[in-house]
């Protein structure tokens, strides 16, 4: 399927393509817990940005490989990049900056991002 996603201002939009969500990822580490995103995954190679790249700013934090890409005009994390454990580039959609979907009604798998 394909998705349109944004932050709360427009500045950083993108379309992905994914397969239907069917749930999404909390993490409880010290970024994603203050954040509250809900995550779904997608190689990046789906991830088109409709805006300019320069419009979001990275911020990295721990071991410095997933850029937490956000808006600097309203704040909002609408995406990340990085590498799966295999290597492969990903994407991490925030699911609460898609449009029409209804993200309360996706069961949640919750990751330990403490303990990595």
């Amino acid at each position: 399927m394909n998705y349109k996603g944004s932050c709360h201002c427009g500045k950083v939009a993108y379309e992905v393509e994914m397969d239907e969500l069917q749930g999404v990822m909390e993490c409880n580490c010290s970024i994603c817990s203050r954040k509250g995103a809900k995550m779904a995954f997608a190689p990046r190679a789906k991830l088109r940005l409709t805006t300019p790249e320069s419009n979001a700013k990275s911020y990295l934090f721990n071991k410095h490989v997933i850029q937490h890409r956000f808006c600097p005009e309203c704040g909002i994390h609408a995406y990340g990049v990085g590498k799966d454990r295999q290597g492969n580039e990903m994407a991490m959609i925030n699911v609460r900056c898609l449009e029409g979907v209804d993200y309360e009604a996706l069961p949640v798998k919750h990751v330990d991002g403490r303990s990595l």
